[in-house]
């Protein structure tokens, strides 16, 4: 008893060393996705291996692993800086939801150039995957702005995942799993976040741009220039370049980083040079500032054939240099007594933190976090607004320029009043033309396009006007198609609707030539008015288009065809009565020689003096 007593912390202590080298370590190591969950990061189970000379194949690899040469991640950091090589990650995944068993791998980190992906499962099988961006952007599973894989794990099996990175730029390898559903949620969260900075940068860029146009003022371009230049750096380092801008050009995607960096590291400086009058308050200064940009100027030309590793890493490390010196312009000026500098100095001083947390974690020496991963973003978007009310500070002290400015806004004033009137104008006449084809449509048929009975009274009344001023004819003829009730009644209403248009359709073609007036009467009846044609001459027109419907058979929904006829009344109109008895009158013995038609045993004209050629159904 006493011997146990006494070596118990010996056995503890040998216990706690192989709970964290034994089967017991291994096993913490495998991920187990739990029924409910929706995403999560591997970063907790994940082992690495460098290989500083990229010459290990996949079997290899595997070799490595079973050996124990993996080991886990340095602090739990997924951050290794500009390395050399290639970096090895692995990681067992067990499914154990049973809803999800199509997972999406996603590497938060854009700027990797080659990923290739091993899934391998029980039976041996491996699956194999390639991302990067030394692939179009299409060769992504999902158009995302990062690199990700979609992942078939099966329920309950211990699947390997082998991850292979190698990249010029930084070696950042945040994996992270995520259901479908969680996806959408995080990219929608994401993308809302990047719109608003962008929508930050946008409206501050066309607020600016409305001040340098109107001042053109030097201060407000260079902002502008740094503005955009910042804003397409982040939007490159956020992959969003690659996705939208150059999505098949992964050579313009390497080269945009470095390019981009200096673009904006020559716009800070030349706005700096500007805004803190540097040639006239320190020339030494000055001087400095024009030998920083002409630098920048040299390596933005010289990253097109340097290696991208290289050019990066100084590009990099010079925005450190450039955002410091301008911090030390600012507070020589702002000794020297100009008062605007101390807001200058302020909004740089918050895009120097968060530019430089962001380049210490590119190089490895800060940890990923929400604050170092979006620093840049939160510090620029800061340095934006304090920089925009700083011009606006330095705008107040030009004042004596106001009558200049006053005469400049009026004039543009009387302009836009009269784009404004031009513009008025047009669109009252649109309004007019709008207003008649809405009058026009309210005297049309829905059903058959044709126009309605209240526009034919009105349009008829005016033709009865002109045949009696130009003394020449006019006739009325009222159509009814044959035993419409049956076709209803058996093939349906929609059939129905079918055949009237078609009808109309007939009967206009027919009637084009004479120049008729044609509208639909009600239900399957249909009404023209006829110019320059006696009885006669219009109960031949009556027959022609009696043949012309009977001269084919409708064609409706199905591919069935329905034969159709029509029973035909005409009546020439007598000029010499009054215009609303006429009218009436026409219609009237129009009706009576149609009814006369269709006593007669249907299919055929009459006249309201006596039938006209008769043709038998």
């Amino acid at each position: 008893m006493g011997f146990g007593w006494s070596r118990w912390p010996v056995q503890l202590a040998l216990f706690l060393i192989l709970s964290c080298t034994g089967p017991w370590a291994r096993a913490q190591t495998t991920l187990e996705l739990s029924p409910g969950m929706a995403g999560t990061s591997l970063t907790d189970h994940t082992r690495y291996r460098h290989d500083v000379h990229a010459s290990d194949d996949t079997a290899s690899a595997f070799r490595r692993l079973a050996a124990g040469e993996f080991v886990p991640l340095p602090g739990g950091s997924h951050e290794f800086g500009f390395q050399q090589g290639a970096f090895w990650f692995h990681a067992s995944i067990v499914n154990r939801n049973t809803h999800e068993q199509r997972w999406l791998l996603v590497q938060r980190y854009a700027l990797s150039d080659s990923i290739d992906i091993y899934v391998k499962y029980p039976d041996g099988r491996v699956v194999h995957h390639a991302g990067g961006d030394s692939l179009p952007f299409e060769a992504r599973s999902i158009r995302y702005r990062h690199p990700n894989f979609w992942l078939d794990l099966p329920l309950g099996e211990q699947v390997d995942l082998l991850v292979r990175v190698q990249s010029q730029s930084s070696m950042q390898v945040p994996l992270d799993l995520y259901t479908p559903t969680a996806f959408v949620d995080l990219t929608r969260d994401a993308q809302l976040a990047i719109g608003i900075y962008y929508g930050i940068l946008v409206a501050l860029f066309f607020y600016n741009l409305v001040l340098w146009l109107t001042l053109r003022d030097p201060g407000y371009f260079w902002y502008l220039f740094h503005l955009s230049a910042f804003g397409m750096v982040l939007f490159t380092l956020n992959g969003l370049g690659y996705e939208y801008l150059w999505p098949n050009s992964p050579w313009l995607a390497d080269k945009s980083v470095p390019l981009s960096i200096c673009l904006a590291l020559i716009g800070m400086q030349q706005f700096a040079r500007t805004f803190l009058e540097l040639r006239e308050r320190w020339p030494w200064g000055n001087r400095v500032s024009l030998a920083l940009i002409v630098f920048f100027a040299l390596l933005a030309l010289a990253a097109l054939q340097m290696p991208y590793r290289l050019s990066t890493t100084i590009a990099a490390k010079a925005v450190l240099f450039g955002v410091a010196w301008i911090a030390i312009a600012s507070i020589v000026v702002l000794r020297r007594g100009y008062a605007p500098a101390r807001l200058f100095l302020a909004a740089w001083a918050l895009f120097l933190l968060g530019t430089t947390s962001f380049t210490l974690v590119a190089f490895g020496v800060l940890p990923k976090t929400f604050v170092t991963e979006y620093g840049v973003q939160i510090g620029s978007a800061l340095e934006m607004l304090l920089l925009s009310i700083a011009l606006s500070r330095r705008y107040a002290s030009l004042r004596q320029e106001n009558e200049r400015i006053v005469s400049d806004a009026n004039l543009r004033l009387e302009r836009k009043v009269a784009q404004r009137t031009q513009e008025l104008r047009g669109t009252l006449a649109q309004l007019e033309d709008a207003h008649n084809r809405l009058r026009d449509s309210s005297r049309r048929d829905g059903l058959t396009g044709l126009y309605n009975r209240t526009h034919f009274r009105e349009a008829f009344e005016a033709m009865l006007r002109e045949s009696r001023v130009l003394g020449s004819p006019l006739s009325l003829l009222m159509i009814d198609l044959d035993h419409f009730k049956n076709i209803n009644d058996q093939h349906g209403h929609l059939v129905g609707d079918d055949c009237l248009r078609w009808a109309a359709h007939r009967i206009g073609d027919t009637l084009r030539p004479y120049k008729a007036l044609l509208a639909r009467y009600g239900g399957e009846e249909f009404i023209v008015g006829l110019p320059g044609h006696d009885l006669a001459a219009a109960a031949d027109v009556g027959e022609v288009l009696r043949r012309q419907l009977q001269q084919e058979p409708c064609v409706v929904r199905g591919g069935q065809e329905i034969h159709i006829s029509a029973s035909i009344g005409v009546h020439a109109v007598q000029s010499t009565e009054d215009s609303a008895s006429s009218i009436d009158a026409a219609l009237m013995a129009a009706d009576l020689a149609l009814y006369s038609a269709k006593a007669q045993g249907r299919d055929q004209v009459c006249t309201s003096a006596a039938p006209y050629g008769t043709t038998q159904v």
